[in-house]
């Protein structure tokens, strides 16, 4: 197939419901954005420092060097900034752009019963493991520039500027870095499409969690209920 005539993509928010200790999917609130991003931007802090003395004060520069020696003090959250828009001068079923930008402010409220607005993944098509998506985090700014109006005062264009900070499940975050969680216990219903996704967020790397664990039938997880997995990390 032709670039030209490859299916477009679009840039996907799906926001997500805590059911104990995971953040899951809510399929049914997901939603595309009307037009893809022409650029977006990724940025993050990686913090090192003067090392601290032995009473917790930072440690003098020694004259005998051109610098100090440092230390990781930690790594900040990942930030990804977003422009988009939306234009429905076109448009036979809306008559007014804030019936599609509001589904992006509704991120940044609290629903009733909860505590918070909600944690959303971005996902953009396919992408190497380590890229910027799928991207989970929280809206901490949003800016909504209306441009074109009819004659009613209902707004048809619209641009967006949103900042999404990184937001990291605590149980999720350790199964990336601690070797005890990188194992899962089989249960009645559970399929290979649906453990890789939960560890991999990809349904589709079920064969690296088959073959790592020589599963003669990875198609029927039944017989094998009980038996403890190991989930590769991925490289």
């Amino acid at each position: 197939m032709e670039l030209g005539q490859q299916r477009l993509t679009k840039l996907t928010i799906t926001p997500l419901e805590k059911q104990g200790e995971q953040y899951n999917r809510l399929q049914k609130k997901a939603f595309s954005v009307q037009f893809n991003p022409e650029s977006y931007s990724v940025s993050k802090s990686v913090n090192w420092g003067p090392p601290k003395d032995s009473s917790g004060e930072q440690a003098n520069t020694q004259r005998q060097v051109n610098a100090p020696t440092v230390e990781f003090k930690g790594g900040g959250s990942r930030q990804l900034t977003l422009e988009l828009f939306f234009d429905v001068t076109e448009s036979l079923i809306f008559q007014d752009v804030r019936q599609e930008t509001n589904k992006i402010v509704a991120l940044t409220r609290i629903e009733r019963d909860e505590q918070h607005p909600p944690v959303c993944e971005i996902s953009w098509g396919q992408a190497p493991v380590g890229s910027d998506f799928p991207f989970t985090g929280v809206i901490t700014s949003l800016t909504q520039n209306f441009t074109l109006f009819k004659g009613n005062g209902k707004p048809l264009r619209a641009n967006l500027n949103l900042t999404v900070l990184e937001f990291l499940a605590p149980l999720a975050d350790k199964r990336q870095t601690d070797p005890e969680l990188t194992t899962h216990i089989i249960k009645g219903g559970d399929t290979l499409s649906d453990i890789s996704a939960q560890f991999y967020r990809n349904p589709k790397r079920w064969r690296i969690i088959a073959e790592a664990n020589q599963l003669d039938d990875p198609r029927n997880l039944e017989k094998y209920i009980g038996q403890t997995l190991t989930i590769p990390k991925l490289g």
